[in-house]
């Protein structure tokens, strides 16, 4: 028996405000919005569909409000207090300008490592991301 193949598609990230954090978004990540829809709803009230993914592809992100007490409380600590997702980009120095003057909050200064030039930031929530470019000297 063959074992499935496939690839990570979507990822939730429960957010306070959907139009704030498709502004986050698309304009200081430079991710596009590929579905912004209002669909039914089991409760009655009809659930908005957001979906917002790197311009250049990789894993979507699902924005969404949260529904509950325990999805309330995870807001901005997805991943704990540690750095819960990873955005990679090809100009580290440009994508980080870019981010600052667009008023992303970074945690650190960027700073070499191995395996890139790495920036830890905080998305419209509170999540933390590393912003990670390729190592210095490292060809595309």
């Amino acid at each position: 028996m063959t074992a499935p193949s496939g690839a990570i598609a979507k990822v939730t990230l429960l957010v306070e405000d959907l139009d704030v954090a498709i502004t986050f978004f698309t304009a200081a990540m430079g991710f596009v919005l590929v579905e912004d829809l209002e669909l039914p709803s089991s409760a009655g009230a009809p659930k908005r569909w957001v979906v917002v993914a790197p311009a250049r592809g990789g894993t979507a992100l699902v924005l969404a409000l949260p529904t509950s007490d325990a999805q309330r409380a995870a807001l901005g600590r997805q991943a704990g207090d540690r750095v819960g997702l990873f955005y990679e980009v090809e100009d580290f120095a440009s994508s980080y300008a870019h981010m600052e003057s667009a008023g992303v909050h970074f945690c650190e200064e960027p700073r070499d490592e191995p395996y890139g030039t790495v920036a830890v930031f905080e998305d419209c929530v509170g999540n933390r991301w590393d912003l990670l470019g390729p190592a210095r000297g490292a060809s595309a």
